[in-house]
């Protein structure tokens, strides 16, 4: 067996289980259960049905669904919570233990993880670590909020793997056990429909770091301030030049080997903020790659999609994807990076963020703003005494469709249009993949 396949084994030895949530994670959970473990019972909670025989479960299998499914936890030993779920009550006021497949697997594997948080950049960060580190030759693996649950790798793991671990607040949230290799990128208003403030949103946060060992590493933003450190802290920033690694007019600085210059004209990640991301990654490969190969697997390097992705050219107009963007900072980044930028989409479901900075950015630009949904109603109104009514720059629509017919009409030629809408995408669609895949379908519906 292997030291997973054990530890899993003899943590659910004899015990009830539940499964909390049976999407992706909560299926790998348990098909690692069936594999591997002798526990007393399984059970499967979801507020969803949950399809016996599609999903091949047993009848000995007990399936609890419907709007009260989470009322049944204290009959367990153990609940194995999915990140989607949100819990009706904290795990101190529940007597079964809560854990997950990510604090499973850390506390299996921890002193090989690279674990990246922030609220922006992080698929990025991930996939670029995970690009560079495998296109060397490494045995690598990514996993985590990037789509793959962590279990779904296990059976691959060896003494030498190296696993580039994406981490979301959710999957943070209760985590007892934090990765060697810590990366905090950054910090902005988001899901506080869920977290009520940013105290506590940073508080599920922190828990990247907040369980590290002395001997462990924190790379994080030096904007945020890290409180019951224990480990080796590298500050990094791309405005702040006090910062242990600071990245500014495409050079990387403070690397201890040595300063790293981007290659701009070879990479194909579009945007100067690109380059914080890749100033993160160049502080972490240093420890297991080359420069060379650095620089090697950084150009050959592919965006991922929803992401300042470039989607065509129609009726002269540039299209670019930016649907990841649910933050100010990220939609001003994209007026910012996209080249010649004529018009920009905004708005989506409104979770009640501060738009000041977006707004006090888009009055001050040369570009023509097209809101949409609840919070592109908000920016409209907020906007509207700033931006002259007879200039054309300001426009309110009701929906995605809307806002890009109208885009083809006032976009100059020669000019780009960025869905970038600084909101989430849920209730109008079910994620923000799902909205990037509509809005190209729509530009490719103008021709």
């Amino acid at each position: 067996m292997s030291i997973f396949s054990e530890y899993l084994s003899n943590y659910t030895s004899g015990k009830t289980v539940c499964i909390l949530g049976f999407g992706r994670e909560g299926r790998s959970t348990y098909a690692k259960l069936v594999q591997y473990c002798s526990p007393s019972s399984i059970a499967i909670c979801d507020l969803n049905p949950v399809d016996r025989e599609k999903n091949g479960l047993p009848e000995s299998i007990e399936l609890i669904t419907g709007e009260d499914y989470q009322s049944c936890l204290d009959r367990f030993d153990i609940v194995f919570k999915s990140p989607g779920i949100v819990l009706d009550k904290h795990p101190s006021e529940l007597k079964c233990e809560v854990t997950s497949e990510t604090q499973v697997f850390f506390t299996v594997y921890r002193e090989q993880i690279i674990g990246i948080t922030g609220t922006k950049g992080k698929s990025t960060v991930t996939s670029l670590i995970y690009h560079i580190l495998s296109h060397s030759g490494l045995d690598a693996h990514i996993a985590g909020n990037i789509g793959i649950p962590v279990f779904e790798i296990a059976d691959a793991m060896t003494p030498n793997s190296v696993v580039v671990c994406e981490l979301s607040c959710h999957q943070l949230e209760y985590m007892t056990v934090s990765p060697a290799t810590a990366v905090f990128l950054n910090l902005y208003e988001e899901h506080l429909d869920h977290y009520g403030s940013m105290e506590n949103y940073y508080n599920a946060k922190k828990n990247i770091y907040l369980h590290q060992k002395p001997t462990d590493i924190l790379i994080i933003n030096s904007s945020i301030k890290p409180d019951n450190i224990a480990p080796e802290v590298i500050t990094v920033s791309n405005t702040d030049s006090s910062a242990d690694i600071f990245i500014a007019d495409g050079k990387v600085t403070g690397i201890p080997d040595g300063d790293y210059t981007i290659p701009t004209d070879r990479i194909k990640l579009l945007g100067v903020h690109n380059h914080y991301n890749i100033g993160i990654a160049c502080e972490v490969c240093r420890r297991y790659v080359t420069e060379a190969q650095f620089t090697e697997g950084l150009c050959s390097f592919s965006p991922l999609a929803h992401r300042l992705e470039f989607v065509d050219t129609v009726h002269g107009i540039r299209w670019y994807d930016d649907s990841i963007s649910t933050a100010c900072a990220t939609a001003c980044e994209a007026v910012k990076s996209v080249p010649d930028c004529g018009t920009i989409l905004i708005g989506g479901m409104d979770r009640g963020i501060d738009y000041s900075p977006l707004v006090d950015f888009l009055a001050a630009a040369d570009v023509k703003v097209i809101c949409m949904e609840a919070s592109g109603k908000r920016v409209h109104g907020m906007l509207e005494p700033r931006i002259c009514a007879k200039c054309g720059r300001l426009h309110y629509v009701p929906h995605l469709e809307d806002a890009v017919k109208l885009a083809a009409e006032i976009t100059p030629e020669g000019k780009s249009c960025v869905l970038s809408p600084a909101a989430a995408s849920y209730g109008i669609f079910k994620n923000f993949e799902e909205r990037g895949d509509v809005f190209k379908a729509l530009v490719a519906g103008l021709k």
